[in-house]
């Protein structure tokens, strides 16, 4: 699939530069940073995704853990202290 771009002439020569700099082709350093794009937009839509299907199944059931549970349990997680994983419950 053939595809024209019309690049403004500044994002032109910021391209130029930035793939002489990394010792490639604008054709080439356009392509990775489309494909970056595509997959950064795709992992952000299955994030989304996953959230609303989590929120539909706590909606259903009426389990879920309050988020200062959570966040205390993270925040020991990173301090490397020990940690006992909050157990989902009715939330009312």
């Amino acid at each position: 699939m053939a595809v024209s771009l019309r690049l403004p002439p500044e994002v032109k020569k910021k391209v130029a530069r930035l793939a002489q700099a990394q010792d490639t082709t604008a054709h080439a350093f356009m392509l990775a940073a489309i494909r970056e794009k595509v997959e950064s937009e795709a992992t952000r839509a299955e994030f989304h995704a996953e959230g609303k299907r989590r929120l539909a199944r706590m909606k259903r059931t009426g389990l879920g853990i309050p988020a200062d549970e959570v966040f205390d349990y993270l925040e020991r997680r990173a301090l490397g202290k020990p940690a006992v994983r909050p157990k989902p419950r009715r939330i009312t």
